[in-house]
């Protein structure tokens, strides 16, 4: 799923053009992406009112209006983006038509999609439990997070009901930067390896966020990550690739020893 310097790139790409557009109407080309909503009753809450800034928690990204709330987890493909011309795309599934351009929503696969939130009630039961934002999150913060947690590094980490917004490829760079086995469990975790854990949670994020995605830089472990027989960036070492909490995991089995 597209982790959150994807949302926060579409956050901040809309935040240029969005606010203060008024809905003119809504063209739903697969009702497969509206996941709480028919095309209808989406046309009929959107149609007139006017959209305020996105906000992004996490993976969400939240684009309120003066009425009702949208809600986009875009999954693995999907991609919600401005378009001033009138263009489609071919994976275009939704275009909410506006006074000026017009808001898309391209999905490939439509692994997730768009809900719509009449009120903050329904929206928080569209989010479910949302632990803080991962960039939000200082280092005594942290602590607490992790405080008492009994599952492994890697899986904790994912658990958006902890901290919101940290997927795959950031938990197993972090883990790898930080030198900590994603399988540790969290009890065993020391307080240094905790700062380094959350330094290197910070600089990761830092630094996707400018590239818009987890970027296959030189000296990343996600450079490496499709290779065929990979090998650690730091020391050379032959990296070992395993499920952990049912997701691929790639690890150095000497800089990141247990």
């Amino acid at each position: 799923m597209p982790e959150l310097p994807d949302v926060e790139g579409f956050r901040r790409d809309l935040a240029l053009s969005l606010p203060g557009r008024r809905v003119r109407g809504v063209d739903v080309a697969d009702a497969g992406v509206l996941r709480n909503t028919t095309a209808r009753s989406l046309a009929k809450a959107l149609s007139g009112q006017r959209f305020g800034a996105p906000d992004r928690h996490g993976k969400w990204l939240i684009l309120p209006t003066d009425g009702p709330t949208l809600l986009v987890h875009s999954g693995m493909t999907g991609r919600p983006h401005f378009v001033h011309d009138g263009g489609r795309d071919r994976y275009d599934r939704l275009v909410v038509r506006l006074d000026r351009g017009a808001l898309h929503y391209a999905d490939q696969r439509k692994l997730r999609g768009v809900w719509l939130a009449r009120g903050p009630d329904e929206m928080a039961s569209v989010l479910g439990e949302q632990g803080p934002d991962a960039l939000a999150v200082d280092l005594r913060g942290f602590r607490g997070l992790l405080a008492h947690r009994r599952g492994s590094v890697k899986s904790t980490l994912m658990d958006q009901s902890v901290i919101a917004g940290l997927g795959n490829l950031l938990v197993d760079e972090i883990c790898w930067r930080a030198r900590v086995a994603p399988s540790l469990p969290v009890r065993e975790l020391d307080d240094g390896a905790l700062r380094r854990l959350h330094q290197a949670m910070k600089r990761v994020l830092d630094a996707a966020v400018r590239h818009g995605c987890v970027p296959g830089l030189p000296r990343w472990l996600t450079g490496v990550r499709n290779d065929p027989d990979p090998s650690c960036p730091r020391c050379g070492t032959r990296l070992r690739r395993t499920r952990i909490g049912g997701r691929a995991s790639l690890w150095c089995p000497h800089c990141q020893q247990r």
